[in-house]
């Protein structure tokens, strides 16, 4: 920095110099940016759904509601998009960041020269806060060893309260502040979307409690609606009964009140129930019973959500700065048909290839939307929640990229209560947010050069004139996991690739080639209910080949539909392999990407304690939680372990003996089988203690949900029955080490992957 006071031998004959600090343009808004997750084109209130969203619908009121939206139709990538206004391949995040393959567009990790928002707004002097999921870094560096490069600090934002990864439980969340994890408070009635909207509020009066005038950049990512559909209790009850009459009758109610609204065109009309999606009048009451109740624990999700962020803008209402705040409320894709055909009461028994049938889950209905389940919706409310689209998330017809957006500035030049339909993307989010501000992409971030950006603002759609604006974002290419699209000025060819093994058994290998186009003149048929391929294949041939070319400009290449291929064959993993893992009490837990790898292999707990006089209970080493995982603990005295298969059963072996006072050694010995079985040995001091079967371990997966491997107590819900979380063990642990002795014995997703390889 040149200095431009002047130094002499002493202050006599010195004079002090103080640089400008950079400021915001004058009249440069604060920014809240609100991510919702999941949330599908109809499920909004002011998108047609029935829905209570009150907070939501009032920012549609006094803003615009874009009704030709559109994101890349999974998480990681649109929000990629939305930070950087770049294409999500050109962000490294062709897919999520837990699924990279080792390919440009696909390593999981955003580029520095792809300056973000945040970095852009605090450059120009703004404070910049985020609250919630992050989900742009890769599962093997979300732990406190991890490198934060990736991490929300490392990319603008001063301070961030949140969480890692997809999804995390609502009642327990893996969390973290700043660069390192914290326990989630220990509170009856804690939810995940009461903290964030807790810790906005605070960030927010931290800073008008120092500086009353700075801007500040809010980014808003909410859990909610991502599965676990956890609403809080009276949210639950809240929406008891009111789905019962069936995706069916909801859809067309929905679509009425959109053609109503104006959100669609006159010759909209409503897309098809595909057939792999019963007609509601089909279903046994038992399936019913469940859907039902799998939609009212969405529903109360989604309303206790929206009642968090009113929260938030009440805060800032108090400040008395509604006027001067853009809001920008958007979902990151299409709803979810991750619940299957039938729904799930624990999502990671899907990655276990043992979902729950209907019997169990309407036997446990009374426990959907709570702590021990880990559910979410079937097949026919995702396309309910999508209406008037076909498809869903994951795929690139109009369902799984076509999604709400919300703008609002009281006191700045945005219409009131007014709906676009001009196309927008994701990418074109922080170029219109700059603008907005008044604030040009810098040529370089933090002194690093930038590339190009690839979105375009359509501040200038916003304003009272903007219904008759042209469209300025008039192409975008649309690729995952293998399915493409390409919009162009109102046109759109789209072709659907089955992502293996997930659809059918030849996926994998089917070629690119012989997918077959289809056209919409999606203007007027936004539905995607006329194919129009046949009467106009010169189109389609045009489209096609700029679809390539826009693959080739944006590091889309190679197509890869293999997401089981990607889980099976990880990034390398750099760390020295070995045998023996040593874990630390107290530490932060160690996520299952980086920990030893005990399912369906030999294995044993070894842990070194001194129990004081009196005893000691608590957790030695566990892993996972009630959804799923295992348990070495003292309990009543007696040392126990206990196998929980996705919250579907718990088995496990307890001593014959107590724990006396003095120095002890543990250990849990597991002898894995062929069966998806085997035993599990306990030991106390060199002599047997206990034996019993685990008929069943965890094949593939312990939960979703981000909490690993944690000494001396769990992060809960608690993996077994009869304590509570933590369960903090009252002695010393001296040493504790999961010695893993010999391979895997039987891998199923391996397994299905090497049938698929050689077809």
């Amino acid at each position: 920095m040149e200095f431009h006071g002047r130094i002499g031998r002493d202050w006599r004959d010195s004079t002090p110099w103080w640089p400008e600090r950079v400021r915001p343009p004058s009249g440069a808004p604060n920014v809240v940016l609100v991510v919702l997750d999941d949330v599908g084109f109809a499920q909004l209130g002011c998108y047609g759904s029935d829905l209570a969203t009150p907070t939501f619908d009032e920012l549609a009121a006094v803003g615009v509601r874009l009704a030709n939206f559109h994101t890349t139709a999974l998480c990681s990538p649109t929000r990629a998009c939305l930070l950087t206004g770049r294409n999500h391949h050109r962000n490294g995040l062709g897919r999520v960041a837990d699924l990279a393959v080792g390919f440009p567009g696909y390593f999981g990790e955003i580029p520095a020269e792809n300056g973000m928002l945040s970095e852009v707004l605090r450059q120009a002097g703004y404070a910049t806060l985020a609250v919630g999921k992050w989900h742009l870094t890769p599962e093997t560096e979300t732990n406190a060893a991890g490198d934060r490069a990736t991490w929300p600090l490392r990319r603008g934002f001063d301070r961030w309260y949140g969480f890692h990864g997809g999804e995390t439980h609502q009642f327990r969340p893996a969390l973290f502040c700043d660069s390192h994890p914290v326990r989630p408070p220990e509170d009856e009635d804690y939810h995940l979307s009461e903290d964030l909207a807790d810790h906005a509020i605070e960030y927010l009066g931290d800073l008008r409690a120092v500086d009353r005038d700075q801007p500040f950049f809010l980014y808003l990512a909410f859990g909610a609606c991502h599965s676990p559909h956890q609403p809080p209790p009276r949210w639950l009850d809240a929406y008891r009964g009111r789905f019962d009459g069936g995706w069916d009758a909801w859809r067309e109610a929905t679509f009425a009140r959109q053609r109503a609204a104006g959100l669609i065109p006159d010759t909209a009309v409503l897309s098809a129930r595909p057939p792999w999606v019963p007609a509601w009048e089909d279903l046994d009451a038992p399936a019913r019973r469940v859907a039902a109740r799998l939609m009212e624990a969405f529903a109360g999700f989604l309303s206790h959500a929206d009642e968090q962020l009113a929260r938030v803008l009440a805060f800032i209402e108090d400040l008395g700065e509604t006027e001067r705040t853009l809001v920008v409320v958007v979902s990151d894709n299409g709803a979810s048909a991750e619940g299957g055909a039938e729904g799930s009461i624990n999502d990671v028994r899907l990655a276990n290839l043992d979902p729950a049938p209907i019997a169990e889950m309407d036997a446990r209905l009374e426990e959907i939307g709570g702590p021990l389940t880990h559910n979410n919706y079937p097949w026919g409310w995702t396309m309910a929640g999508n209406t008037p689209f076909r498809r869903w998330k994951r795929e690139v017809h109009e369902g799984g990229v076509a999604d709400p957006c919300i703008v609002s500035w009281p006191g700045g030049p945005v219409a009131r209560g007014a709906i676009r339909t001009q196309f927008a993307h994701a990418i074109d989010i922080a170029p219109t947010i700059l603008a907005l501000a008044g604030i040009g992409w810098p040529a370089s971030v933090d002194g690093r050069a930038q590339s190009r950006v690839d979105g375009i603002s359509v501040a200038d759609l916003l304003g009272p004139e903007g219904a008759g604006a042209p469209e300025r974002h008039d192409t975008q290419y649309f690729e995952m996991f293998g399915s493409r699209a390409l919009y162009h000025r109102g046109w759109k060819a789209v072709t659907f690739h089955p992502v293996g093994p997930l659809y059918d058994d030849q996926s994998v290998t089917a070629p690119f080639d012989d997918d077959v186009w289809e056209l919409y003149h999606v203007a007027e048929d936004p539905g995607e209910t006329r194919d129009l391929a046949a009467e106009d294949p010169e189109r389609v041939a045009d489209l096609v080949a700029l679809w390539w070319r826009e693959a080739e400009r944006n590091q889309v290449l190679p197509l890869d539909n293999r997401v089981l291929w990607s889980l099976v064959h990880p990034a390398p993993d750099r760390r020295p392999g070995g045998e023996r893992y040593r874990y630390f009490p107290g530490g932060a837990p160690v996520p299952e990407r980086v920990a030893v790898n005990v399912r369906q292999r030999p294995h044993a707990l070894i842990v070194d304690v001194d129990v004081p006089e009196g005893g000691a209970d608590g957790v030695l080493l566990a892993q996972g939680t009630a959804l799923g995982g295992w348990s070495l603990h003292v309990l009543h005295g007696y040392v126990r372990y206990v196998h929980n298969l996705y919250g579907a059963r718990v088995e496990g072996v307890t001593a014959d003996r107590p724990l006396s006072p003095g120095r002890h050694h543990v250990v849990l010995e597991v002898e894995a089988d062929a069966s998806l079985g085997g035993l599990a040995r306990l030991a106390l001091d060199d002599r047997s203690v206990g034996c019993a079967r685990i008929e069943r371990f965890t094949p593939s997966a312990y939960n979703g949900l981000g909490v690993g491997v944690t000494c001396g107590y769990e992060w809960g819900p608690a993996v077994g029955p009869g304590y509570r979380v933590p369960f903090t063990f009252g002695g010393t642990i001296r040493r504790a080490e999961i010695v893993v002795r010999g391979p895997v014995v039987r891998d199923p997703l391996a397994e299905i992957e090497a049938i698929l390889s050689r077809e």
